[in-house]
């Protein structure tokens, strides 16, 4: 995978991040997040982890919410995050194994 392919794809995980944070109404400012992470290729790996990890807790309080029978929260709403959180992490998985795969292709170089 080439390095404006993995650049493409962490703009869409942290695309889709920030619309579920701006759903949510529950998560840093990208500018806050990228002051504690550092700049670079791995500040932003790291930052889109962070937020993947976020989805999926907000989804799993969401539900859990709903079972304990909350009436703000809609089953629709529910399942609605479960499946974002569900393909971010899905996509993350899909980078990683990207970038395992590039790495050992890499290491296979001869010099």
């Amino acid at each position: 995978m080439s390095a404006p392919a993995i650049q493409a794809a962490l703009a869409q995980m942290q695309a889709l991040s920030t619309q579920a944070a701006g759903q949510s109404g529950a998560a840093a400012a990208p500018s806050e997040m990228q002051g504690e992470q550092g700049g670079g290729f791995a500040g932003e790996l790291k930052a889109s982890l962070g937020k993947i990890n976020a989805m999926q807790q907000s989804a799993k309080q969401q539900a859990m919410s709903f079972q304990a029978g909350d009436a703000n929260v809609a089953l629709n709403d529910v399942m609605i995050d479960m499946q974002k959180a569900s393909v971010a992490f899905d996509m993350g998985v899909q980078v990683r194994n990207r970038m395992v795969t590039s790495y050992k292709e890499i290491m296979g170089m001869q010099i």
